[in-house]
């Protein structure tokens, strides 16, 4: 059969999670590429798959991706595995996929885990429209205009070491809003905590977390203020000589979004 790419989701902590079509691509694999050689071996062994791994992550990406292509070309066939769920989502291989792509290369997608559908599931929020955001933004002001008047169901992941710090922040923007935190999906200690953010802030508050953490935030309330659009226009306030926490008080009074959030997106920002 001639060279392509398979991309081959694997487990996101329960190994059993693994899909029978997943083992034979990677027995059948001329090479795999993995975001960590040793994550990847214990899932190989797990199975007795005794395939040649090469590494592929966000550090040379760009270079052992023009090194597949070319085994590929010569008819190899590449499985691309990330440390857990479906690479690309938040993970290296997009390159890989878009030079295989622009060399006509075939690429083939197995169905199989992700943390952030289990989580969007399991959260109990409409998925009718939702989006996906990769990690949460660190800057206050970015996060606050990414959940702001958001339509649609939003999945994040975030680190254990920030839910509290980010959900504080989605608290101030709209401490009604919906939200679950998902941590450690499909392991011994999973656990799913459903709340308002205003709930969740106040839980999260100094704790310690550990594990994978994925947050799903509901979508605003029909005619919520929308926050970007808010700031914009305290910074024109501010800018024709108005001070800022009056400024953003008066916004706030017009568009519903909250002062407090409006002063401190506003300070974030200088």
């Amino acid at each position: 059969m001639s060279g392509r790419l398979v991309v081959c989701p694997t487990p996101i902590g329960n190994l059993e999670d693994v899909t029978l079509r997943v083992l034979a691509a990677l027995r059948e694999a001329d090479v795999v590429a993995c975001e960590d050689t040793r994550r990847t071996k214990v899932l190989l062994d797990r199975y007795g798959v005794g395939a040649r791994t090469v590494s592929y992550h966000e550090h040379n990406e760009r270079e052992r991706a023009a090194e597949l292509v070319g085994r590929m070309r010569d008819g190899a066939v590449v499985a691309l595995v990330s440390d857990a769920g479906t690479p690309l989502v938040s993970d290296p291989g997009a390159i890989l996929v878009q030079q295989c792509i622009a060399a006509g290369i075939g690429v083939e997608v197995l169905p199989g885990p992700s943390a952030a559908l289990a989580a969007l599931v399991v959260s109990g929020l409409p998925a009718e429209r939702w989006r996906f955001a990769g990690f949460l933004p660190r800057k206050r002001s970015a996060l606050a205009e990414l959940v702001g008047g958001a339509q649609e169901t939003l999945v994040a992941f975030e680190s254990p070491n920030r839910i509290g710090a980010s959900l504080a922040v989605l608290a101030e923007v709209d401490g009604a809003r919906p939200v679950a935190v998902c941590r450690e999906l499909t392991k011994v200690h999973e656990e799913v905590v459903r709340g308002t953010a205003a709930e969740l802030a106040a839980r999260y508050a100094g704790a310690t977390v550990k594990g994978e953490v994925v947050v799903v935030v509901g979508a605003a309330a029909e005619g919520a203020g929308d926050e970007a659009a808010a700031l914009d226009a305290v910074k024109r306030l501010v800018e024709a000589g108005a001070r800022a926490r009056p400024a953003a008080g008066v916004v706030a009074d017009l568009t519903g979004v909250s002062a407090n959030a409006l002063y401190r997106a506003l300070q974030d920002e200088r």
